[in-house]
């Protein structure tokens, strides 16, 4: 195989494309922080990053549970067993990864809303 025929299959063109969620939220996770580095970890832009963190999280478990629904009807003469193993494992990583950035963003949207409230009162 050369260079140019390993890019020609479809599954690899999918990964490629079910990796842009992954750098997604991972940019969004490093954003977080730097806002939190900044003391601005109670503002809007912070509630927004984590919206967009669940987003990629649910995102790619879509591109995951398509990748497995592809590897078991269509992969002939191989074991799927492991991919779906592996499939399963990164699924739940990111199921934990959504529930915890959609728990976050809901008390720091209430912490936001109480700040802004407790700034008008003043």
């Amino acid at each position: 195989m050369d260079l140019i025929s390993i890019y020609k299959d479809p599954f690899i063109i999918y990964i490629y494309m079910a990796s842009i969620p992954f750098f997604v939220g991972l940019f969004q996770a490093f954003k977080l922080l730097n806002l939190i580095d900044a003391n601005k970890a109670f503002t809007q832009d912070a509630v927004h990053t984590l919206k967009m963190m669940k987003l990629a999280s649910l995102t790619l478990i879509g591109f995951i549970a398509l990748a497995m629904l592809y590897i078991r009807f269509f992969v002939h003469g191989d074991d799927p067993a492991g991919p779906t193993a592996l499939g399963i494992i990164i699924s739940f990583a990111s199921i934990v990864i959504a529930t915890a950035a959609a728990i976050f963003q809901r008390v720091l949207q209430n912490a936001v809303d109480m700040k802004s409230e407790n700034d008008l009162t003043v």
